[in-house]
């Protein structure tokens, strides 16, 4: 009886999410449904991809207690693209990527967003996962515990 509550309030949740954040599909967000990403307890998430050229900062990270996983749909810049024999060595969304990306196509990450007087930082807010900030201290705190290799912040 209490996995079928549970059960029904998740997908009440989703139904929920779906309602407030539904208008982003017209951005390219795509909502997957629910997922169990632990099964041993019983964790599950709301699954979602989107395109690389989407303001996460319209995302909440978790939403009426369910983590938001989400997964990028589509081809990625060239400042993101990393070699196979790389891959051990580098970090996909080290934060450097993300300052040449938007150094380099800002004015169209601006027309994309349709803000003209969008400034650096919240470009960067807005592709790396909704701060900047936080996804540069994040990244310092996996090298340090070598979750990811060590990487130039610069």
């Amino acid at each position: 009886m209490l996995i079928t509550v549970t059960i029904v309030l998740m997908f009440e949740i989703l139904k929920n999410f779906e309602t407030k954040f539904g208008s982003l599909k017209k951005k390219g967000l795509r909502i997957e449904g629910l997922s169990m990403i632990d099964p041993k307890r019983k964790k599950h998430v709301i699954m979602i991809s989107k395109p690389f050229l989407f303001d996460n900062r319209q995302l909440p990270k978790t939403y009426e207690g369910l983590d938001i996983k989400s997964k990028i749909e589509g081809g990625l810049p060239e400042e993101f693209k990393i070699e196979k024999e790389a891959i051990k060595k580098d970090y996909l969304w080290a934060p450097n990527k993300f300052e040449k990306y938007v150094d380099r196509c800002s004015e169209d990450i601006k027309k994309q967003f349709g803000n003209p007087n969008m400034s650096r930082t919240e470009m960067l807010d807005a592709l790396a996962f909704g701060s900047f900030e936080d996804h540069k201290k994040k990244t310092l705190v996996l090298i340090q515990e070598g979750k990811i290799p060590a990487i130039s912040l610069n």
